[in-house]
């Protein structure tokens, strides 16, 4: 049996326990809104830093302007360089199809217009009058949100009578003739149903021109790129693929239905 004065000590002692652990408790909340603080105070940092970034970027997108364009006066003179290009670059090569090739031989001149770096940009592909389609100018443009989506438009290419991926030229497994598409680069630009990126997600295609082909096609055209890509290329080229696949399925669902 304990003692009264037992139990009056073990009183006493789970109250000092109780207003200890409230005294550990505030201090932890106390510092915790500390620390919010200070990593409030980092984001503000940050952002500066990234507008700042934003800023010299853009400054530099319009020193380079002129530059690119006395770059590509150059590039018209040279037959076939953006052919050779696509083809020398060993993720872009596997979207050419050979109708894509001979399509490619028109293209005059390729194009990244990022003018205003937080807005977005726009890729375009400048084609001489040719027999395949109506255009002179395809156009893909991404447009950047504050939510970090970013918005696709797409050029809808006028195909001539009988061209285009959607008219394919195969035979099916019971010998009549039907449309069979075949994938082809110019597919990219039928994707807009696909009309807006979540934050974080990108367009592979856009992005390898934008970034890698666009900044210094000559070392393409030159064959100068060897191992760069070597032990990510298999990834990477069933990624880039599955950019394409996601527009031409529908096309191909649409040309199986008698």
């Amino acid at each position: 049996m304990t003692a009264p004065a037992d139990k009056g000590k073990k009183a006493k002692t789970e109250a000092d326990g109780g207003e200890e652990n409230e005294q550990i408790d505030g201090a932890l909340v106390l510092s915790i809104e500390k620390l919010q603080e200070i990593q409030d105070e980092l984001e503000k940092v940050n952002e500066e830093a990234s507008d700042k970034v934003m800023e010299v970027e853009q400054k530099y997108s319009e020193i380079r302007r002129p530059v690119y364009l006395k770059r590509g006066d150059i590039i018209k003179t040279i037959p076939d360089f953006w052919l050779t290009a696509f083809l020398s670059h060993p993720l872009l090569s596997e979207l050419l199809t050979e109708e894509d090739q001979k399509i490619f031989k028109y293209l005059d001149s390729i194009d990244v217009d990022d003018s205003d770096v937080k807005a977005g940009y726009s890729i375009h592909l400048n084609f001489s009058e040719n027999p395949y389609f109506e255009d002179t100018k395809l156009t893909k443009t991404y447009s950047f949100a504050d939510d970090g989506t970013t918005t696709i438009k797409a050029s809808q290419i006028k195909w001539k009578e009988g061209m285009g991926p959607a008219n394919g030229n195969g035979i099916n497994k019971k010998g009549s003739k039907r449309p069979l598409v075949e994938e082809s680069f110019f597919t990219w630009f039928g994707d807009t149903e696909l009309k807006s990126l979540a934050d974080g997600v990108q367009d592979e295609v856009a992005e390898i021109i934008k970034e890698d082909l666009w900044p210094n096609p000559l070392k393409y055209f030159n064959n100068e790129v060897e191992d760069e890509f070597e032990g990510d290329e298999d990834d990477d080229d069933v990624s880039l693929l599955s950019c394409l696949h996601c527009v031409f399925l529908p096309l191909k669902q649409k040309a199986l239905i008698p």
